[in-house]
């Protein structure tokens, strides 16, 4: 299966960078019930909690990246991140754990997304 990427965005609203160094494994949880974002993933940390959630919105999501809502069908419920870079208020992170197996129907949905621009 192909990488797939994410951005752990809000962190300035819980600890900042500090949680997020290069290396780092973070785990990433569904929010189904979340009141604000049905698609919401919250991103926590051992013996910290939560440290932010992954980015859902055009404007928050980093290029290269996947959203909240693109990902969702592709991971378990939870799983687990690898923090790639940091820029900003932007987390960049590869999926390291939690993949489910692909279907015939997943093959069909990566084929859209690469065939998919803005022209």
């Amino acid at each position: 299966m192909k990488e797939q990427y994410i951005t752990i965005t809000g962190i300035k609203h819980y600890y900042g960078i500090i949680p997020f160094e290069i290396g780092r494994k973070i785990t990433c949880v569904k929010e189904p019930d979340n009141y604000y974002d049905q698609e919401a993933i919250r991103c926590q940390v051992k013996h910290i909690g939560t440290v932010g959630y992954v980015a859902n919105s055009t404007y928050t999501v980093a290029v290269g990246t996947k959203s909240a809502g693109r990902i969702a069908h592709k991971v378990k419920k939870k799983f687990k991140v690898q923090v790639m870079f940091v820029a900003g208020n932007y987390v960049i992170c590869k999926v390291v754990d939690g993949l489910k197996e692909k279907k015939e129907h997943d093959f069909e949905l990566d084929k859209e997304e690469e065939n998919f621009s803005f022209n």
